[in-house]
């Protein structure tokens, strides 16, 4: 199949296209590098041997996103897009609302636009866990409601799912997958790609490798006197690679019209500390720490019942927190690039 990736040289995008192209797919990628690197594209070839077609295009620009699709089309149609681009980060969200809801909203509509166009009928979206809001049963199912969302960054991913499903129900021959994921962090094993923001991280692992690193003096934990084992949130952390073969197993649904929903997680729940104890083991080094306030738009736990996704698409985490640190940790020592 030929995939289209939209935000292809971000975090997840990045892992997505190594396992797509892993699984035999051809991958398009295309990205404005606003939170990733070029440098990544080249890394993506380096794992795989494969070659990436890759466009830097910022995808709220409508004329710029239908000439990509133009262009491709002369060869081979896109079989389905894999929907990345978009801010994401809770805490910023909700001191720049407007900037998420333009941003999120515009690009998703966008791609729709071209879809339409160019008779694509398949679309995978990054959605996510905060749709549920602070949900009253744990282990979330995809048969929970979702509940009031607390943050900008969450109302457009939930916004972004009511548009899907209205443009299914507009053309019964659309398939849209909407993977909510829990909290994805990791690195590659090659240490070649990992989670590498500009600026300042706005998400916990980042922070810590950044302090495991010596680049900042301590990691922030906003709050402990949440109701959790140790008075910090709790949330269901997920290796980036798990999550990327998530999106490859999704696309036996490309040729099955209708809304599928489905959670990325691994089913169980770590708090803050546990996870900077865990990178302390597997770095060897101290993550020194303060408590601050709670962040605004924050939940005390969360963490998914993933047995929907395991029994419709086969698709099952492998990977523990230990994995994910030390790959992490990996990441900065081999892979990491500058600027």
């Amino acid at each position: 199949m030929k995939i289209l990736v939209a935000g292809g040289a971000g975090f997840i995008g990045s892992h997505t296209s190594v396992e797509l192209l892993a699984a035999g797919h051809d991958v398009v990628c295309i990205d404005n590098l606003s939170n990733s690197k070029l440098e990544v594209i080249d890394r993506i070839k380096e794992i795989t041997s494969r070659d990436v077609k890759f466009y830097n295009v910022d995808i709220c620009n409508k004329k710029e996103l239908l000439d990509v699709f133009d262009i491709e089309s002369k060869t081979k149609k896109f079989d389905s897009i894999i929907m990345f681009a978009g801010y994401k980060a809770v805490g910023e969200s909700v001191l720049k609302p407007i900037e998420y809801y333009e941003n999120n909203l515009e690009s998703l509509i966008n791609i729709c636009i071209a879809m339409k166009m160019y008779s694509c009928n398949s679309i995978i979206f990054s959605s996510s866990a905060t749709v549920y809001g602070d949900p009253k049963i744990i282990p979330v199912t995809e048969a929970c409601e979702k509940g009031k969302i607390s943050s900008p960054y969450g109302q457009t991913k939930s916004m972004i799912e009511q548009i899907l499903e209205d443009f299914v129900n507009s053309d019964k021959n659309i398939s849209a997958c909407l993977l909510r994921y829990f909290n994805p962090i990791g690195a590659h094993e090659s240490g070649l790609i990992g989670e590498d923001p500009n600026g300042i991280p706005n998400n916990l692992v980042p922070y810590i490798a950044d302090v495991a690193m010596g680049k900042r003096d301590y990691l922030r934990v906003f709050g402990s006197d949440y109701n959790t084992k140790d008075g910090t949130g709790v949330r269901d952390y997920i290796h980036v690679v798990d999550l990327a073969k998530g999106h490859v197993a999704a696309l036996k649904l490309y040729n099955k019209p209708g809304v599928h929903i489905y959670n990325l997680g691994t089913g169980e729940g770590y708090s803050v500390l546990e996870v900077v104890k865990m990178y302390e083991k597997v770095s060897g080094k101290s993550i020194p720490y303060k408590i601050v306030d709670r962040r605004p738009g924050d939940v005390a736990v969360l963490y998914c019942d993933p047995s929907k996704a395991k029994n419709e698409l086969g698709w099952s985490a492998k990977l523990n927190l230990e994995d994910m640190c030390r790959d992490s940790y990996n990441y900065q020592l081999k892979g990491r690039m500058n600027g």
